[in-house]
This record gives C-alpha cells, sequence and structure tokens, in this order.
C-alpha cells in the first residue's frame, strides 16, 4: 500500500472512486490512513492531512491512554457479551465438533468441545454461534425498519470487519453488518439498520442524511454512543 509522510506522521493512501478525502485513524495501532479520490493531487492530500495533524495526535493519544483488552482464550470463567448483557463461558468436554449453547438461566454460554480442542475451534465456534443469532434476530428488525426509512436493500449478509458497524454497497443496494453487533444491545441493530438504510437515500454524511436519521430514529444518538464506547467506527 502506498504510504506517505507528513512531519513525523506516517500514512497510509488508498485511492477509491469516491468523491471526498476520507481519513481514519485505527485504534487498534493509531495507523493513519487516508481514502482519496482517484484523480485528487498528492499535494492536496498532503494538505489535507497537514491541517488535521492536531486531531491525528489526539485521537493518537486517546487510544494509546485505553486499557488494553486481554486477548480471549475461550476458556471456562471469561465473560462474553451477547444483546448487550455479560455471559460467562463454561467449557466443557464433548465429542464431535465445538459447539455453544445458551443455558437457562440466560447468564453462561456453555462451549461444548473436545478436551483437546484448540483455542482456535473454541473461538470458531463461539463466533459460529454468535452468527448464526445475529442472523435469526436480523430479518425481524430489518421487517420493522425498511417500511419506516420507506427503502429496501436487496441483499443483507453478516461478516466480521474491524473499522466498520456497517456497510452499504448503493449501486448493488447490499448492506453488510458486523458480527460483533450481536454483542451489543437490540436497540444498536437497529439503529446500525437504520443508519445504512438511509445511504439509499443520501450517500453522504451531509445534513440532510442526519436529517433523515431524526426522521426516521430520533433517539439513534444514544445507541451512537454505546457504540463509540468501542474501538469501531460506529457506520460507513
Amino acid at each position: 500500500m502506498p504510504q506517505f509522510t507528513v512531519d513525523d506522521l506516517h500514512v497510509e493512501l488508498v485511492r477509491k472512486n469516491i468523491r471526498s478525502l476520507r481519513l481514519t485513524v485505527y485504534a487498534t495501532d493509531g495507523r493513519v490512513r487516508v481514502a482519496a479520490p482517484l484523480r485528487t493531487p498528492d499535494e492536496a492530500i498532503r494538505a489535507f492531512v497537514a491541517a488535521r495533524r492536531a486531531w491525528i495526535r489526539k485521537h493518537q493519544q486517546q487510544f494509546e491512554a485505553r486499557p488494553k483488552l486481554a486477548v480471549p482464550e475461550y476458556v471456562s470463567g471469561e465473560t462474553h457479551f451477547y444483546l448487550g448483557r455479560p455471559h460467562q463461558l463454561h467449557v466443557q468436554p464433548a465429542a464431535g465438533a465445538a459447539r455453544v449453547v445458551l443455558m437457562a438461566d440466560d447468564a453462561t454460554l456453555a462451549l461444548y468441545a473436545p478436551a483437546d480442542s484448540t483455542r482456535e475451534q473454541r473461538e470458531k465456534a463461539l463466533h459460529a454461534w454468535y452468527r448464526a443469532r445475529l442472523k435469526e434476530q436480523l430479518p425481524a428488525v430489518v421487517a420493522q425498519w425498511e417500511p419506516v426509512v420507506g427503502v429496501r436493500a436487496d441483499t443483507w449478509a453478516v461478516k466480521r470487519m474491524t473499522t466498520r458497524w456497517g456497510t452499504c454497497n448503493i449501486r448493488a443496494r447490499r448492506i453488510w453488518l458486523n458480527l460483533e453487533l450481536i454483542k451489543h444491545a437490540p436497540h444498536c441493530l437497529a439503529y446500525v439498520v437504520v443508519h445504512e438504510l438511509v445511504h439509499l437515500h443520501e450517500r453522504l454524511h451531509n445534513p440532510r442524511f442526519w436529517g433523515l436519521m431524526d426522521q426516521f430514529m430520533p433517539d439513534w444518538r444514544a445507541a451512537q454512543q454505546l457504540l463509540k464506547s468501542t474501538h469501531l467506527k460506529p457506520c460507513s
């Protein structure tokens, strides 16, 4: 990936078929990336970054000050979130492929796996369970909000993303949702669904876009604030 330097800032550059410059500071490692329209001159990109140098440093320092999250091992006693609430993981030895079950107390996730299972196998089982739950709950959320927003997406899909809660391909009318949403309160999923649907009315994050958000979901800011507590960007 092309890179350039502005003072002591190392910046990754991605050129895309977009209309305006976009700047991202990654919380995971403080990397800086600029997405630029295909024909934007290099000098304009450098000036764009230089003008935002203080903002970039501020966010890098905020990310550095955050407590580092422990890498989960997917073993008994760990806490994993589901629908905004903490659930304790209980790993039990069992033959066959690893699988996860939500226990009747609605506070425990039982992960059945062979005694010699690896961390990766247990992680895969939990993510598969999360994916199934999100796909199970998504149709009702979409059915509730598409009539409110007045548009329909042709395709809804789920995948793991590192920098977005959702993305919308306007031309294909395809919306992708981040698997991590299943860990948050249900209102957060509804917010991202509405946010991406509104992009079918308005591509840009401009006053018209936010006005439509206020019209269709007046309390969207509460969900946005919840999602902002994580390292991901709220939406695209």
